[in-house]
């Protein structure tokens, strides 16, 4: 099977579009995945795999704090992601534009969502080319909206957005490609001495 109809296969295990917040001192970033899983079924403990790359400001922030903040978005912020999802934080201020405020850990609560989560890490995995985060969801908001898609996603991004999507995500894969095998042990350091 050629690689393209693998990832189009593999596209169909995606979460819903979600936003990761992070912040270390006056630095917040935002950024967007639909890599996330709920890894918990007892309703008291939620908990969230998140897999960030390693090339995102995000990953460092995440990585030096043990703390983020996970956004299901809704179908109308489609702007939301474009402004977290097309840009780096290494160049500019993504935030500043979105109506947030810090949760009780810290990280930047987006105001409009259907569900936010205030995590904090409890553990992590590398996987070469980035690392899977396993967070706790310590403060939890019910906000509004029907969950977006990744497919809803990628039908609604304007013209020149798309065409960015594009070059962005055949930049990750090439970059994702040359690190993806270098795997490394990894310990979270709330886990040391356990």
């Amino acid at each position: 099977m050629k690689p393209d109809e693998i990832y189009e296969l593999a596209r169909l295990l995606t979460s819903p579009v979600v936003a990761v917040t992070s912040r270390k001192g006056e630095k917040r970033n935002g950024m967007i995945t639909d890599g996330v899983v709920r890894a918990s079924i007892v309703p008291d403990i939620p908990r969230f795999l998140v897999l960030i790359h390693k090339l995102n400001l995000s990953h460092d922030l995440i990585y030096e704090t043990g703390a983020f903040g996970l956004h299901i978005l809704h179908e109308g912020q489609v702007d939301v992601v474009t402004a977290l999802g097309f840009v780096s934080g290494r160049d500019k201020d993504k935030m500043a534009g979105i109506p947030h405020r810090l949760g009780p850990l810290g990280m930047p609560i987006l105001e409009d969502h259907v569900a936010a989560f205030e995590c904090e890490v409890i553990n992590a995995m590398d996987s070469g080319s980035s690392t899977i985060f396993l967070g706790e969801g310590k403060e939890v908001w019910k906000g509004t909206g029907r969950p977006m898609s990744p497919f809803y996603l990628r039908d609604h991004l304007p013209a020149d957005i798309k065409q960015s999507y594009a070059a962005n995500l055949t930049y990750a894969q090439d970059w994702a490609r040359a690190r993806s095998r270098d795997l490394r042990p990894l310990v979270w350091r709330g886990l040391r001495g356990s």
